[in-house]
Order: C-alpha cells, then structure tokens, then sequence
C-alpha cells in the first residue's frame, strides 16, 4: 500500500455498497413517487396479498402513522388503492394497482437481473460462500441494531 492510500475495511465497503444503491434507487425512482420506504410497502403487498394497514405496519416494523403517511403517498402516486376488509367492516386493504403490479413485475425482473450481474463479479467457486457470509454480515448487523434499540432509553414524548 502507498503512503497515499486509505485502509478499506470491510465496514468501508459495506457502507460504499450502500450508498451506491441509495444513488441507483434515487435515480431509478426519480419521478415515479416512489421512494425506499414507499417501495418496500408494495413489496409486502406483492409478497402477500392485500394488507391491512395494521398489518402493513407490522410487517414493515413502522408506527401505524408512519404507514398511513407510506399509504396515503402511495394512493396519490397510483401505485395502492384502498378496499372494503370482505369481513371486517371498519377494516379496508391497501392493494396493488394494475399500474403498481406492472411495476412490481418490472422491478422483481430488474431486481433479479441485478443479483445475477452482482453476483458474477464473484468467483464461480466462492459464490456460496459469499452468499454465506453477506446473510452472515445482514444477520449479525440486524442483531447489533436490534440489542442496540432494546437497550436505548425511551423518549419521555414515547411513555
């Protein structure tokens, strides 16, 4: 290394890696309406059905103000509308729209497109390791921010 160069830790790469993904998912949702946040609520709802709000909130670990702000933005970009509960009469569904569903379609082919293009930068015989050690990276990460918020204080405004 020359006196001129920087260390890279991995901790260094993980977080480049990030910030080109946010710079690609900025320029790929520039004018749609969508947004990180926005996105990660349609693939919910592509994954498993018509949602309640409540159960949307859940499953994207958000308040239940948070995901009306994520539903109401969606509803105004045409990407969800809401829809009668079939059994409960005070519930509603968020659920894809055709146009929402088009672009889930498109962006669950782009999404694979990418993986595979990721992926053959990678040696063909240290494939299933790298698959194995970035889930072991992602679970030991969401563990530390999980201990982490476990152990902050609670915000007086929250009790």
């Amino acid at each position: 290394m020359s006196v001129h160069e920087i260390p890279t830790t991995v901790l260094d790469r993980l977080l480049q890696i990030g910030a080109l993904f946010d710079k690609d998912m900025a320029r790929a949702f520039a004018g749609t309406g969508l947004t990180p946040a926005r996105v990660r609520a349609l693939w919910v709802v592509r994954h498993l059905g018509p949602q309640t709000q409540h159960a949307l909130a859940e499953h994207l670990e958000v308040s239940a103000r948070n995901v009306t702000g994520l539903v109401d933005g969606l509803v105004a970009s045409g990407h969800v509308r809401r829809t009668p509960h079939p059994t409960d009469r005070r519930a509603v569904l968020v659920e894809l729209t055709e146009r929402a569903d088009a672009d889930m379609t498109r962006m669950q082919r782009d999404h694979a497109e990418l993986s595979a293009l990721l992926l053959a930068a990678v040696a063909p015989a240290d494939r299933a390791a790298f698959e194995r050690g970035v889930a072991a990276v992602a679970d030991r990460l969401a563990e530390l921010v999980a201990d982490a918020d476990a152990s902050a204080p609670v915000e007086e405004s929250a009790r």
